[in-house]
This record gives C-alpha cells, structure tokens and sequence, in this order.
C-alpha cells in the first residue's frame, strides 16, 4: 500500500463518498484514497421510517466495497490522529499516511457519559433509539400498550434535529391504529423553546401536537436516565414565573408555567432539588453526539470540539489543505445528508481549482439543511433553510405538484419513502448532481 496521495478522505459515510465521486468525475484528481474501517455502508435517514414498521432495514444496508467509487483506494483502517504541519494522518494498523489536500469527514460519535445511565439503559427493554437499533425501536413501539411514551433528545448537537419528533408522530400514529392511544400519553420533551426554528414549519407542527394530543415540554435538559426506575431526569433551562409551577401536583394550586408546558398531561414527575424526573413506561432518545476522539483532541478543531473551518468555503481556518464538511465540521447548521449534498461540490470545486490553478473558488454554501418531518404515515412536511432560518424550499417541489413544503402532504412521503433512497444510492453515491 502506498503512504501518500494527492487527496486524502477520512470517512467513508455521505460526506466522503460524495466528495470522493465527484472528485473522480471532474478529472483532475488522479489519486484519492478513503479511510474508512466499516464493512457497511448505511442509508440512515430510513431508519426512522424502519422503526414505524415501513422500511426494511436490510435495504438500508450495502457493502462498503460497493459504495467506494472503484477509482479511488479504500484504506481500511482507523484514523488515529493528526500532524497537519507535516501533511500526516496517523492510522491504526497502515502507520503515517500522507497528502496533499486532506478532507475531514468521519462523522459523529456517540459519548453517553454526557447523560449518565443512558448508555446502560439505551437499546434494551422499553428505551429505544432509532439512532442506534431502528429494530428494536420498531420491537417497542408495536408492542406498548399503555402507559406514558417519552420521546426525547440531549442537549448535543444530534443527526437531524427533527428525528426525536418524526418517530413521535409516527408511533403515535401506530398507537391509534391498534386501539392502544386511548391508554397512553404521548409526551416531548426537548431543551428547545419552540417545535421547530422555522416559524412556518412550526406552525404547521403545532397544529399536528394538537390533532395527535401531545405534551410538549419545554426548557427540559436531559441529564440522566434511570434505567431500573424508569426515570429520565431534567435540568430546567429557563427560570420559572414567579408563583408558578412547571408540573401540577394535588396540594399545590400554583398555575402552570404555559412557557415550559404545552398541552399538558398528568404524568408521574419526581422533583428532586432542581431536577425533575419523568417517569416513563417507554422511552425513545436521540444518544449525545460528539466528534470522535482523534477529531476532538486534535489541533483541527474549535473550543467547541468540531473542525474549524469557514462557513462558506469549508476550507480550515488555518491549514489551508484541509477542509471538512457533514457532522464533524463546525458548519453551523443542522447535521443532515441534505446539508452535505450542497456542501460537497464546493469542496470539490475548491480542491480542484486548488490542484489546478493554487487558489479557491468563489462558490459560497449558504447554510442550506433540510429535515424531512414526517407527520403521519402517508404524511410529510419539508423543513428546507439556510445559515439565516429563512424557509428555502427545492423549486424542483412544483414539479412534484407540491406547491407548499411546509404543509402536510402524501406527495412529500412518497418522496421520502421511495424518491431520496432512490436518489441517494444512485446519483449521490455515484458523484452526480441533485
């Protein structure tokens, strides 16, 4: 194996095959090699729809080796580190790996001592994710009967921000189809102060809370969960009304704080100085999500722990030959495939005119995310925005005869069923344009 290349990838999730695709494509790039140590590739964004029962999830696998374009170099290994000054990538088992232009792009990792419990508690029993098991997710929403459902997220920045809520709406969904919602509260619990941070989008979803009958809770910090009691605790994010209550209780007449409860249930909640516990008979969370280790402790990145580079150009901030984009990068908008599929061709277009002409270009990424909030099954909203929340729908959707993205709509799930997996496998993964 060969201990140097032209562009070097660490990562061989959305972000770094698309870069490596298209890298290919455009014909200037001659030696492109991808670290990547798994044997799967996997198409996450239908994990939600798996754990609705309606998706396979064996189709949401395929073998890494088929998914690497066949002109570029699989290592298959671990990145371990970083020596940017001396162009070296520090791997597992191959030893120092050098380049000239290296592209950052391992994703996110899981650190479940950010909410002590959690990593004992996830995935077995009644706490789901669909993040980490979409099967066992699928085992327990079918099989509750009663009780309170908590659907909730850590304070971290996660995988589309709107997955905790998609799977609510869905379960919520499969409750009232087998006769079991009658007997269960539906509860949200989030450290947001709003459903959603697109007005338009949130309007919408607030009339889906109302129509399902859901509990939101506001300002709630996850902090830790008590896996055998079945208690996930919170840390209140804001200060309460003066006289007033977060949770009712039999001896209290305090009103309701309405800016930490929504359409509020009855359910059990142990306060414990200022932690509030909500007792749950099922839970599903998001797991706290972080840059992985080598990432984090490197000098790549910012205080913040994600990779500094430039919101526009995606270039670092300091060394010039490395750039980053997807989950690890410190891009400040929400970690989604829809982001990186526009923020791959401007890393692409920089590399290239970088190999040809030792400049970048002009080409600037916008900010631009999308979250594809399923509502119901047959049901969808198209959460498309920038750097600035301002609502940026695909004009593309008016060919689909989806005039209004923000409003519920059959043609949208049909599009997140059967339209992006299409797209995804096909053109994404092949380095085309979308």
């Amino acid at each position: 194996m060969k201990s140097h290349y032209q562009i070097l990838i660490i990562g061989g999730g959305t972000a770094g095959i698309m870069v490596a695709s298209q890298l290919l494509r455009q014909k200037n790039a001659k030696d492109v090699a991808i670290i990547e140590p798994s044997d799967t590739h996997y198409y996450q964004p239908a994990w939600t729809l798996v754990a609705a029962g309606t998706y396979d999830y064996d189709k949401t696998a395929r073998p890494m080796v088929s998914i690497i374009p066949k002109a570029a170099t699989w290592i298959k290994d671990k990145a371990t580190g970083f020596d940017p000054e001396n162009n070296l990538v520090h791997t597992e088992n191959k030893g120092n790996i050098s380049y000239d232009f290296l592209v950052v792009a391992p994703g996110l990792t899981y650190d479940f001592s950010l909410v002590p419990g959690l990593g004992d508690a996830i995935d077995k029993g009644v706490v789901c994710s669909t993040y980490t098991d979409s099967k066992h997710a699928w085992d327990v929403i079918k099989n509750f009967k009663g009780g309170t459902a908590l659907f909730t997220q850590p304070t971290t920045p996660i995988k589309c921000g709107g997955a905790p809520q998609k799977i609510m709406y869905l379960a919520e969904s499969y409750f009232r189809k087998t006769g079991v919602r009658k007997d269960i509260d539906v509860v949200f619990a989030t450290s947001g102060t709003v459903i959603f941070g697109i007005k338009r989008i949130a309007d919408t979803l607030m009339k889906v809370v109302d129509r399902k009958d859901i509990n939101l809770r506001f300002y709630h910090k996850l902090v830790a969960v008590d896996g055998k009691k079945q208690i996930a605790w919170y840390e209140l994010g804001n200060d309460i009304a003066p006289g007033s209550s977060v949770v009712r209780s039999g001896d209290d007449d305090k009103q309701l704080d309405e800016s930490f409860q929504y359409n509020y249930k009855d359910v059990e909640v142990t306060i414990e100085g200022n932690r509030y516990g909500i007792h749950y008979d099922m839970l599903h969370t998001a797991p706290p999500s972080v840059a992985p280790k080598f990432v984090k402790e490197s000098s790549l990145v910012n205080e913040a722990g994600w990779v500094d580079v430039n919101s526009q150009t995606m270039q670092h901030t300091k060394y010039l030959n490395i750039f980053s984009l997807g989950d690890v990068s410190s891009l400040p908008t929400a970690k989604t495939g829809a982001a990186v599929r526009k923020q791959a061709p401007i890393v692409v277009d920089n590399i290239d005119l970088l190999i040809k002409q030792n400049k970048i270009g002009t080409k600037a990424y916008n900010g631009y995310s999308s979250c594809p909030l399923v509502t119901d099954y047959g049901k969808m909203v198209l959460a498309e925005f920038d750097y600035k929340n301002n609502f940026t729908p695909d004009p593309k959707l008016k060919q689909m005869l989806v005039f209004d993205s923000s409003k519920e709509h059959w043609r949208l799930w049909m599009l997140k069923k059967y339209g992006l997996p299409y797209l995804y496998w096909n053109k994404m993964m092949k380095g085309k344009n979308v």
